[in-house]
């Protein structure tokens, strides 16, 4: 299925102002954060991991005042009370920070080289990551099995971009099976999320557009009796149709 693309929106001068101050606002607070959650390496998990939520809550209500950028979610029911694997769209920077707001307490997949970003990436690293190396595929998907899996018996959502990599709007990339396959594995169930995060926040892009992001989250996927394959292609479907009716909207 190809979804529809849609056009980019124009920049001005509120927009360049915004964005900049956004940016300036991140440089200044990320060593700040960084050295308080590590500062904290002692203490539980939890404190740690409130910490991140205050900066992230704070990155969010900036992100709307600078930007005018906010965001609305649908499906909110569909969340489980225990820990799921979370296969998510990926086309921004916006949804590795914001979706901790609504499915928490979450870990993601990441790439190994982000815990080497001074403060923010030593911060992040004592905040059970699962952090794997890209050009090694093979250890990759044995740490996202092994990590993933001790994650979750924790009571952690793991976050996973099934796609790897953030897509442009309107693109559609193939989904891994790392996801789904530590789903059967570990027999927790799978939510698929959809959103257009990327509309407003381009990949790679300074500038952040004034709107509201459509978060939609999916019903449950059950594990049970079915193969990875299975379970990848249900939710690369779900996601599918549902970027599909978020750009009819």
């Amino acid at each position: 299925m190809t979804q529809q693309p849609t056009s980019s929106p124009s920049a001005n001068f509120k927009v360049y102002l915004g964005s900049t101050l956004f940016f300036i606002y991140i440089l200044l607070s990320t060593p700040i954060v960084g050295i308080s959650v590590l500062s904290c390496i002692i203490l539980p998990f939890s404190v740690r991991y409130k910490i991140g939520d205050i900066w992230i809550n704070s990155l969010l209500f900036m992100l709307k005042l600078c930007c005018g950028l906010s965001y609305e979610v649908q499906g909110l029911e569909n969340l489980p009370s225990g820990a799921a694997v979370i296969l998510s769209k990926h086309q921004s920077a916006w949804e590795t920070l914001a979706l901790r707001q609504f499915i928490s307490p979450q870990t993601a997949v990441l790439k190994k080289s982000l815990l080497q970003i001074p403060f923010g990436g030593w911060a992040l690293a004592t905040l059970k990551p699962i952090a794997i190396d890209r050009q090694n595929q093979k250890e990759a998907l044995k740490m996202l099995l092994e990590q993933g899996a001790a994650r979750l018996q924790e009571g952690l959502f793991v976050l996973i971009f099934p796609e790897g990599t953030r897509v442009a709007p309107g693109k559609v990339k193939k989904f891994g099976a790392g996801g789904a396959m530590l789903a059967q594995k570990s027999g927790f169930p799978v939510v698929p999320l959809a959103h257009n995060a990327g509309e407003f926040w381009p990949r790679n892009s300074f500038l952040k557009y004034p709107g509201v992001i459509k978060v939609k989250i999916g019903p449950v996927i059950s594990t049970t009796d079915k193969k990875s394959k299975e379970i990848n292609a249900e939710a690369e479907a779900w996601i599918n149709q549902a970027m599909q009716e978020i750009a009819n909207q």
